[in-house]
């Protein structure tokens, strides 16, 4: 069964209008700063992003037409987060308004690879935007880009639970394939404070040619500002990063019936992945070999 129609449902039940749902007749200018205006322009150009995002998911998905058609929601919601930024900027700082060619530097081809784990990679960052954006609403002060953020924090929430149900159907086709793709990906995206970057899909090398101008983030007008609005501006701290950490591995947990504590006890689970699809893999050739060799 097709899981497109059911999210397309779901999704477009919780959809928010720009107009009617944003408070924009709250808007208080005391209390917006030239520092916070500039994240927003920052943030206004990643959410852009979603357009090569997209583009690679339909390349690298073509075998799947169900994921595929779920990308035209994603992509809508995505582009729209872009542009409630911007129609803020529009509206209240039209000098931050990005230009077309500040939003197109960020529209560039990204390698192919493996479609589960980068599913799982885009599951992560759901997770995390959500709650980068949950912290951002609270460390702006004007009242009409708090509810913004509010408002597409909730969304990324969303589309976190979306990802989570591909990965669920891709376990009950794969087994085990899909357990180690997204334990993998899962180790890497829950050990950030182990790097000295922000673990996000716009932060990540996507282009080996365009090395080291390939991650999305190394395109904007300011390439450092990501961690800067992380660690100065929005604080986003060991208890937030907990908190990130903490439903990677309850979601992890659900997903495989397994719990798990830490990272370090996912890391030993995707272990022994590797080890069963190893012997498995020994297995089939032993077999493949006796058929071809009989004895």
């Amino acid at each position: 069964m097709m899981i497109y129609p059911e999210l397309f449902k779901a999704l477009e039940s919780a959809r928010w209008n720009m107009e009617s749902d944003i408070p924009w007749d709250q808007f208080d200018a005391t209390q917006l700063s030239d520092e916070q205006a500039q994240t927003i322009k920052m943030n206004a150009i990643t959410e852009w992003a979603a357009l090569p995002a997209t583009e690679m998911f339909l390349r690298d998905n073509r075998h799947d037409s169900d994921f595929s058609a779920f990308m035209s929601v994603w992509f809508y919601e995505e582009q729209k987060h872009s542009l409630v930024l911007m129609e803020y900027l529009r509206r209240f700082r039209p000098d931050l308004l990005p230009t077309e060619a500040e939003l197109h530097a960020v529209r560039f081809e990204f390698d192919e690879a493996p479609a589960l784990e980068t599913l799982m990679l885009h599951f992560c960052g759901e997770i995390r935007l959500n709650h980068w954006y949950r912290r951002a609403a609270q460390w702006h002060t004007e009242p009409v880009i708090k509810a913004i953020y509010e408002t597409i924090a909730r969304d990324e929430a969303r589309h976190g639970g979306a990802y989570l149900q591909y990965m669920k159907r891709a376990i009950g086709q794969t087994g085990d394939a899909a357990r180690s793709a997204f334990a993998k990906i899962g180790v890497l995206m829950a050990s950030a404070r182990r790097t000295a970057q922000a673990l996000h899909p716009t932060n990540l090398h996507v282009n080996k040619d365009l090395f080291p101008n390939d991650t999305v983030q190394s395109r904007l007008p300011h390439p450092g500002w990501l961690e800067r609005w992380l660690d100065e501006q929005i604080n986003f701290d060991g208890i937030w990063e907990n908190k990130v950490v903490d439903r990677i591995l309850h979601n992890l947990s659900i997903l495989f019936g397994k719990q798990f504590a830490s990272v370090q006890e996912l890391n030993r689970y995707r272990k022994e992945l590797v080890k069963r699809l190893e012997q498995s893999s020994e297995v089939a050739g032993d077999s493949v070999r006796n058929q071809v060799y009989p004895a």
